[in-house]
């Protein structure tokens, strides 16, 4: 058995949790370690979920490490270095190995080192290979002898530090070895997710209820369905279940809001991005369902897996991926959280696990800690307390998005958020959540729209661009919706509870929910065709921002795209059509902000100079025929140079001068 491997300062704050883009980040000697050791632990660690960096490129002797090296290391939660026989050889392995140590010290990094077949006390002390390593460092670098010594120093810190030798774990056995440092990094992980939203009122003792049920260690195949109302955490209970246990397993995947994924992508590239996920592989090109459930069984039915279906309502979503017992190894455990327990029934589940909602302690508990950042009300506010909790019902979503709303508000303000509740059904949970939409302002309202419809689980950067181009001013904006606890950021992608995105489109449809032209904003595929069937002469000055896929056009004709033209008071579209072979006349509108355009046929966007006062970004990619780059000249883009422009094609026969120096 391996000691305990580990090392790590203070706790994490929330501000540096937030900069974590990495679980792993591997610092190895190429030469060494690459293609053996590392390239064993580098999969398994993949295989379960840990999203680790591995350097596969070779730096010429005598170069520095770059910046985005650094900023990889920084970005990692935790640091595992493979001291092998040549590592110190290495000063790219050693200017790593320094800023390492620098980001335990400063951030609270985790390192964990493994001696490969060294001594640890060489390593603490530079003797034998490593000795003889430091005595060409000390002739090479003789006029920059700082840089030695923080090298020095930086070996005598990580070698002092308790870590895994293979020679003295699992008799030798490298597979296990392996295994024992996954399961302890796994463990490790959860900790730090688990602390993120610390503490977590009323979860560890429901954690261990469900790890009771799922008889973990056992054999057999098990399905288990969390049952319960929407926004009583069964999100957060399977999260906090599979992290907990993941370690135990030979490849595990959470696959997160099914229901709006099957939704808008089909479920065909929900089964592409399930294998893809939980083989750790690139994806697979699936025709049909029939062919993905083929495909899923021949490639788990031998694996012990643990895998999450989150948010399932309709069986053909658990036909598509779970199906029958027999499609997984010995085993493995099915966690299906759903809000219908009908279709837990209908697919036969083992166990039905229904939430526990929170008690009236642990609701107080969770109001407070939002609505006054304490853990208990003030003395004045407890009575109005006491009244809100009792209408959210021990829904935490509820409780935390309704303290984060009233926790800047004087009482009288309470009293009327207080009036508005007793207005609402007991049962009326959207209208609950709305109340906190409802103290937005207008700017910040449209970016909470924005979000819910088109940018959750996007790209960051990418989406603060578009906000930013749409003059919505989005570090603020963004800022407010997080402290009202509608978003959350979870590493580099916004991310917001199913029933906040669902109140976010239920205020889009508004009272016409089934005429998507009156809409504000058009995102889900079954709207596209009856705003493609449009007659030329329609209006369509309501809808202000559209994503159209190239999935969405499967049964459409391509005759119709007239209708974009129609959208006067469009301010964004991101539109891929690889069968375009020209736009539409009179697009892009003048009141456009945003244009994103993928994949056209097109050889020339549109002729002569667009009037586009408003236009601040711009992206084309994958325009392989693209020969004439547009005229650009009176674009406000020039103007604000802040805004990204992105292009990608191969080839062109005439550009504007404007163009010259942006082509990446």
């Amino acid at each position: 058995m391996a000691s305990s491997s580990s090392s790590s300062s203070s706790s994490l704050t929330s501000e540096s949790y937030q900069l974590w883009n990495h679980d792993v980040f591997l610092s190895f000697r190429g030469e060494d370690t690459r293609k053996t050791f590392v390239d064993h632990l580098y999969s398994a660690l993949t295989q379960h979920g840990i999203h680790t960096y591995k350097d596969d490129e070779a730096l010429p002797r005598g170069e520095s490490i770059g910046p985005a090296l650094l900023k990889a290391i920084f970005e990692s939660r935790v640091a595992v270095i493979v001291f092998s026989e040549n590592y110190a050889d290495s000063s790219w392995c050693l200017d790593e190995l320094a800023y390492i140590m620098k980001c335990m010290e400063e951030r609270g990094q985790i390192v964990i080192p493994i001696f490969y077949h060294v001594d640890p006390s060489d390593v603490r002390k530079q003797k034998g290979k490593y000795g003889e390593a430091f005595v060409k460092h000390d002739e090479l670098e003789y006029q920059n002898k700082d840089k030695v010594e923080s090298w020095r120093k930086a070996l005598a810190a990580a070698g002092s530090l308790s870590g895994w030798v293979p020679e003295h774990t699992a008799n030798g056995h490298e597979s296990k070895f392996i295994k024992e440092i996954v399961d302890t990094i796994s463990h490790k992980l959860y900790s730090l997710v688990s602390n993120e939203d610390e503490p977590l009122i009323g979860m560890e003792t429901r954690v261990q209820a469900l790890k009771f049920k799922l008889e973990i260690g056992s054999g057999g195949v098990l399905m288990i369905g969390i049952w319960g109302v929407g926004g009583g955490g069964k999100t957060a209970l399977a999260s906090s279940v599979y992290y907990n246990v993941s370690g135990k397993f030979d490849n595990c995947c959470f696959v997160k809001n099914i229901r709006e994924k099957a939704s808008r992508y089909g479920l065909e590239e929900l089964q592409e991005n399930f294998l893809s996920a939980v083989l750790t592989q690139n994806k697979v090109k699936i025709g049909r369902v029939e062919e993905g459930r083929r495909l899923i069984k021949s490639r788990l039915c031998h694996r012990k897996v643990l895998i999450v279906l989150d948010d399932v309502n309709h069986i053909d979503h658990l036909k598509a991926l779970a199906g029958s017992h027999s499609r997984f190894g010995e085993g493995s455990r099915i966690i299906i959280t759903t809000r219908d327990e009908n279709l837990l029934n209908a697919h036969k589940v083992n166990v039905i696990h229904h939430i526990s909602l929170l008690d009236d302690a642990e609701a107080m508990e969770l109001f407070s800690k939002h609505a006054s950042g304490v853990y208990r009300p003030t003395e004045d506010y407890e009575l109005l307390s006491k009244d809100v909790v009792s209408y959210a019902n021990g829904l935490p979503l509820a409780l935390k998005v309704l303290g984060s709303f009233l926790c800047d508000k004087d009482m009288n303000e309470w009293k009327s958020a207080l009036a508005r509740l007793k207005e609402l059904s007991h049962d009326d949970i959207l209208g609950t959540l709305k109340i906190s939409y409802d103290g937005l302002k207008d700017i910040e309202k449209r970016l909470f729209l924005d979000i819910a419809c088109f940018l959750g689980e996007k790209n960051k950067v990418f989406a603060m661009d578009i906000f930013d181009a749409c003059g919505l001013y989005p570090v603020i904006g963004v800022k407010v919706l997080i402290q009202k606890a509608l978003i959350t950021i979870s590493g580099c992608t916004f991310d917001m509870h199913d029933l906040v995105q669902e109140m976010g489109y239920n205020i889009v449809r508004g009272k016409h929910p089934n005429n998507p032209e009156k809409h504000s904003r058009i995102w889900e595929k079954k709207d596209v065709p009856t705003i493609w069937a449009m007659d030329a002469t329609k209006e369509l000055d309501k809808i202000e921002a559209i994503s159209l896929g190239s999935y969405m056009y499967d049964s459409l004709s391509h005759h119709n795209r007239h209708v974009i033209s129609n959208m006067k008071k469009l301010r964004w579209i991101d539109w891929s059509d690889r069968h375009a072979s020209s736009l539409p006349k009179n697009f892009p509108p003048g009141e456009l902000c945003c244009l994103i355009l993928r994949g056209g046929q097109q050889r020339q966007l549109w002729k002569g100079c667009k009037s586009l006062p408003n236009l601040k970004m711009i992206k084309l990619q994958f325009f392989d025929n693209l020969i004439v780059t547009p005229d650009l000249a009176d674009f406000q883009i020039w103007k604000n140079s802040r805004f990204l422009i992105v292009h990608m094609w191969r080839r062109f026969i005439h550009r504007s001068d404007a163009w010259k120096d942006l082509f990446i």
